[in-house]
Formats: structure tokens, C-alpha cells, sequence
């Protein structure tokens, strides 16, 4: 499943960023994706995921900051990310799994995730 990330960017704090996470066709009809960000010295983080049958999950450091949804007609999941603060400065990857390999929520844990983008910087300012 190839997945290819964009739109990082350095920005100051309080600024927003769009990233976009492009896969082939109907990709994500199947899979469930996630962000996950990985900081300097940090254990990678999933901070959202989302499958299109309906399941969206927020970590709480970016819940009512950070807003992930699909363009079907693009193949693309997108995380827009607003009021930015440094300590989101991380390199962000997409990733995902296949749907249904795991019955129930759509899994919190990165380590589950079978498929992985190369990742985009995202640097805020203070």
C-alpha cells in the first residue's frame, strides 16, 4: 500500500499546516490510517486515526486542534493542524492497516500499523 505524505513546512506558533497522505485508488476504503508523529528523543506518537466507515480517534494533546478527513475523488487523507504549538514539532507519517485485520476500534497503537509513508517535517516556532 504506497502512501505518500506532504506538506510539512516550518511555521510559528499558532499557525496551521495541511498534511496530505496520498495512497492508490480505493485504498482507503479498505484501510484504516493514521498519524503518527515521532519527535526528537520521543517514542512515535499516533495522534489520530480514521477509517471511512466512520471511526475518528484524537489523542488528547490535539483534540480541537487537529481535524483528519478523506478526499475520495483524491485518494487523499488530509490532518489539518491549527493553533500549532513547538511541541508538536515532530516528523508526521502516514500509515495504515488493513481494516478489518483487527475486529473492534480501529487500533490506538502505531505498532499495529502495517504500512508506512517516509514521513514530512513539521517544525513550529515560538
Amino acid at each position: 500500500v504506497p502512501l505518500v505524505e506532504s506538506g510539512g513546512g516550518l511555521v510559528q506558533a499558532g499557525g496551521s499546516l495541511r498534511l496530505s497522505c496520498e495512497s492508490s485508488r480505493d485504498t482507503f476504503s479498505e484501510y484504516a490510517v493514521a498519524w503518527v508523529r515521532e519527535a526528537p528523543g520521543k517514542e512515535r506518537d499516533l495522534v489520530a486515526n480514521f477509517w471511512s466507515g466512520g471511526d475518528i480517534y484524537y489523542a488528547d494533546s490535539v483534540k480541537g486542534r487537529f481535524t483528519i478527513s478523506k478526499d475520495n475523488a483524491k485518494d487523499t487523507v488530509y490532518l489539518q493542524m491549527n493553533s500549532l504549538k513547538p511541541e508538536d514539532t515532530a516528523v508526521y507519517y502516514c500509515a495504515a492497516v488493513y481494516r478489518w485485520k483487527y475486529p473492534g476500534p480501529v487500533p490506538q497503537d502505531h505498532d499495529l500499523y502495517d504500512y508506512w509513508g517516509q514521513g514530512t517535517q513539521v517544525t513550529v516556532s515560538s
